[in-house]
């Protein structure tokens, strides 16, 4: 069957795909980059054009993971406010917060003018607005946080909405690009001067040493740096229990009526976010939102058509052209981790970047390239990986982790949605119990049944069945599988093993 991703974002279908090749046999480079994103393809250029040599191994095509399917927003408004921040990390820890994302952005902006990428990168200012009350007294505390912190901000009620809000914080020099424009445009130029590019290549095991192994599934990679440049770390038991997986979902369609370019946030939980982007000489607004948990929402279909009523109601657009879903790993204490992972001397992290992954996944090169080069780097220390910050992190660390508890026996002991493959209709996954066996079962529209382990290859988590994508989604960590068992996304590297269904 085919395993292609069944919703395609706006930025996959408007470039064209590139093919790389898969790793053939072993191979010795300076540095290991695992992962075709954001995150590995900014550190991979960065140390190309500082004179190592590097390899980005990409378990799919590259940009297909979750820089594919962002909504593309360039800012320095995190998800975490800074008025936590400021509580959190103190006065100095969140300007720097504030600072390293302009630094990000202003990087993207010097790619794009150094090497001429027509990404339709613009400055645009963005909005973050309220709609009550309640919402607007606690935004007026954000605008006063932000100024702290050194952004461009200010409180407006001209808020260029088709629709009435009570104020918001404008932030100028925010931008907006077309990512697969751009990093298409820093891939094509990795491959040669003992630099390469591989796709379809799994990795299944890291060694750290001297120098390191990264073992795929089509040779063995030596290098003296390994950069984990996925959603997740692969198998990094202890860092997985301070990162949330949770789910977004984005809509785009041409705009047919005025509005000003920018980036525009609702002050709800869980939020909207609004963006507007020239894609081939159209206008389309892009709508996203209706985030939750990894693999706890039963109708995942039920997202995108609350998010396209949403659309419908508040922005003047009729037809909804495109629709995409992606992964958000949320950190413990609110920034992401980047740096040398714990415990390791040679392998470097980069994950938990909210939902700003473009501006922390361009973040994450510059300071993982400067640590392997010797250099220093001003925002090293915030986002090291092994970092302690006990006021920040305990609550959502203890909640979080509790929940992957309840679930990893809660899902044993739930009741079977059937017990036959006739409870299964065509173009459905669900959890049968076949011979006092719970299997995950999906029918192709033909009718063809593909059987396999429901157990996570990771920690042993039961998956569950995602109906808008038609993956099987794990709750307790995010990772995810094809209909038929391949590993999507990690932090599993074992696909689901096959179950065989009796012949009746």
């Amino acid at each position: 069957m085919n395993d292609e991703r069944l919703n395609r974002s706006l930025w996959t279908v408007t470039t064209p795909p590139r093919d790389f090749p898969p790793l053939q046999g072993d191979l010795a480079v300076d540095v290991a980059i695992i992962g075709g994103g954001i995150a590995g393809l900014t550190t991979a250029w960065l140390l190309k054009r500082a004179g190592k040599k590097v390899a980005v191994l990409e378990m799919h095509r590259i940009l297909s993971g979750q820089t594919g399917q962002t909504t593309a927003h360039l800012t320095e408004l995190l998800d975490t406010p800074y008025t936590t921040l400021l509580q959190d990390f103190g006065d100095k820890g969140a300007h720097l917060a504030a600072s390293s994302s302009r630094a990000a952005i202003e990087q993207i902006a010097s790619l794009v003018e150094t090497l001429s990428i027509p990404c339709g990168f613009t400055r645009v200012p963005l909005f973050k607005y309220a709609e009550t009350d309640q919402e607007l007294r606690e935004l007026l505390h954000e605008v006063s946080a932000a100024r702290q912190v050194g952004l461009l901000a200010s409180f407006t009620k001209d808020v260029p909405l088709p629709f009435p809000v009570k104020g918001a914080l404008r932030v100028e020099d925010q931008a907006l690009f077309h990512p697969r424009e751009y990093l298409l445009a820093l891939a094509d130029g990795l491959p040669g001067d003992g630099c390469h590019l591989f796709e379809n290549t799994k990795v299944v095991e890291i060694h750290d040493g001297a120098p390191c192994r990264v073992v795929t599934e089509r040779g063995t990679v030596t290098a003296q740096a390994v950069v984990e440049a996925t959603t997740t770390p692969l198998n990094r038991v202890a860092m997985h229990t301070k990162l949330f997986p949770y789910r977004t979902y984005a809509v785009a369609g041409p705009l047919e009526g005025p509005l000003e370019a920018g980036q525009y946030y609702d002050s709800r939980d869980p939020y909207h976010y609004i963006r507007t982007q020239q894609v081939d000489g159209v206008p389309y607004v892009i709508v996203g939102g209706e985030d939750h948990k990894v693999g706890t929402e039963e109708d995942t279909a039920s997202c995108f058509t609350a998010l396209e009523a949403y659309a419908r109601k508040h922005l003047p657009v009729k037809r909804l052209t495109h629709r995409w879903s992606g992964q958000v790993i949320e950190p413990a204490d609110g920034l992401p981790y980047i740096g040398r992972n714990v415990g390791s001397r040679h392998v470097y992290v980069a994950t938990g970047f909210s939902g700003t992954g473009m501006t922390f996944g361009t973040l994450a090169g510059m300071v993982v390239s400067d640590l392997i080069l010797g250099n220093e780097n001003p925002y090293a220390a915030l986002y090291a990986p092994g970092r302690v910050t006990p006021k920040a992190s305990a609550k959502d660390f203890i909640q979080e982790n509790a929940e992957v508890a309840f679930r990893f026996v809660a899902d044993r002991l739930a009741k079977p949605d059937g017990r036959h493959l006739a409870d299964v209709a065509p173009g459905q996954g669900k959890i049968l119990e076949v011979d006092g066996r719970k299997v995950a079962v999906y029918r192709e529209d033909d009718g063809t049944a593909h059987a396999v382990s429901p157990v996570c290859t990771h920690l042993g988590c039961h998956v569950h069945w995602n109906n808008s994508e038609r993956s099987w989604d794990c709750p307790c960590h995010g990772g995810r599988f094809s209909p038929t068992g391949r590993v999507l996304n990690g932090p599993a590297v074992k696909d689901l093993p096959s179950r065989k269904l009796p012949v009746k």
